[in-house]
């Protein structure tokens, strides 16, 4: 079933959210200091690409948490709301609640990314 739902979700929106994970890290690793930041932004473009069937585990520790800060600033806020706003389109259809559950799960993601873990099902 996780595949079907893969399908559809690239089809039906999940190009466009990887495809703008693949540009913000592409931007990123123009400098030498953000290639960290760009390779975190690779590392989700897949799970944005096919995000049915994988969680996300949270953890990381200071190095982390300060990283994430930097990342909400300068990347992560305009990215969460975007997907948060695309999650609620999707939600107004019970067709697509599944698909906004996605979004909202990869706005989480964009929002504190250095830590995190996907986990396949």
């Amino acid at each position: 079933m996780s595949t079907l739902g893969n399908i559809l979700w690239f089809l039906f929106g999940g190009f466009f959210s990887g495809l703008a994970w693949l540009i913000s890290g592409a931007l990123w690793c123009l400098t030498i200091i953000g290639i960290p930041y760009g390779r975190q932004c690779f590392k989700f473009a897949s799970l944005a690409f096919s995000p049915f069937g994988k969680e996300i585990e949270y953890g990381g520790g200071a190095p982390s948490a300060i990283a994430n800060i930097i990342w909400f600033f300068l990347n992560g806020l305009p990215m969460a709301l975007g997907n948060v706003a695309i999650g609620v389109l999707w939600c107004l259809t019970i067709v697509g609640i599944p698909f906004g559950k996605q979004f909202f799960k990869i706005a989480k993601l964009a929002l504190m990314p250095f830590g995190a873990r996907i986990i396949e099902n």
